[in-house]
C-alpha cells in the first residue's frame, strides 16, 4: 500500500493526524473512545463526526484501531512490536489478530513462531486487501460526511 497522498490526508482528518505522527515515529497522545475518524465541515459551529467499524455476526471485525494494528504488523514485522508501538498489551493485540483471522475466514496475518532468531509476522494478500478496502471505505465515509448539512 502506498503512503497516503495529500488528498487522503486532507479527507480523513483525525486518522490523518495519527497517520502522520506514526510515520514520523511520534506516539499518538490520545485515542479515547471519543476520537472521530471523520467529520463534516463546521456549519454554524455544529459538526457531524463519526467512527467507522465493520461487524460480523455481532462482533467487531475491523475498525480504525484494528487496521492501524495490521499496518504496524506489516511495517514492524512483529505482533509484539506492533503492540508496543500502540501501548497495547501483546495479549490484547494477539487476541484482536486471532479474532480478525477467524471472522475473515482466512488468515489476514501470518506468522512464524519464535526460537533462536525470534518470530515474525506479516500481512497475507487478504490482509493487505482488507487494509486497502477499509481506507477506501473511510474515504467514502468522509465524502458522505462532507456532503451532510446540519
Amino acid at each position: 500500500m502506498a503512503l497516503p497522498t495529500g488528498k487522503y490526508l486532507s479527507l480523513i482528518l483525525n486518522s490523518a493526524i495519527f497517520f502522520l505522527e506514526y510515520r514520523m515515529a511520534i506516539k499518538k497522545k490520545d485515542h479515547g473512545r471519543g476520537t472521530a475518524l471523520a467529520s463534516s465541515s463546521a456549519a454554524a459551529g455544529v459538526q457531524i463526526k463519526g467512527r467507522l467499524w465493520l461487524e460480523k455476526d455481532g462482533e467487531t471485525f475491523l475498525s480504525w484501531g484494528r487496521v492501524v494494528l495490521l499496518e504496524r504488523i506489516r511495517d514492524l514485522g512483529s505482533i509484539a512490536a506492533a503492540a508496543r508501538s500502540m501501548n497495547m498489551a501483546y495479549s490484547h493485540a494477539w487476541s484482536m489478530v486471532a479474532d480478525m483471522n477467524r471472522l475473515a475466514g482466512e488468515d489476514l496475518v501470518a506468522r512464524i513462531f519464535g526460537g533462536k532468531s525470534g518470530g515474525r509476522a506479516w500481512l497475507t494478500p487478504a490482509g493487505e486487501a482488507i487494509v486497502a478496502d477499509f481506507w477506501q471505505m473511510a474515504d467514502k465515509f468522509q465524502e458522505w460526511l462532507t456532503d451532510q448539512k446540519f
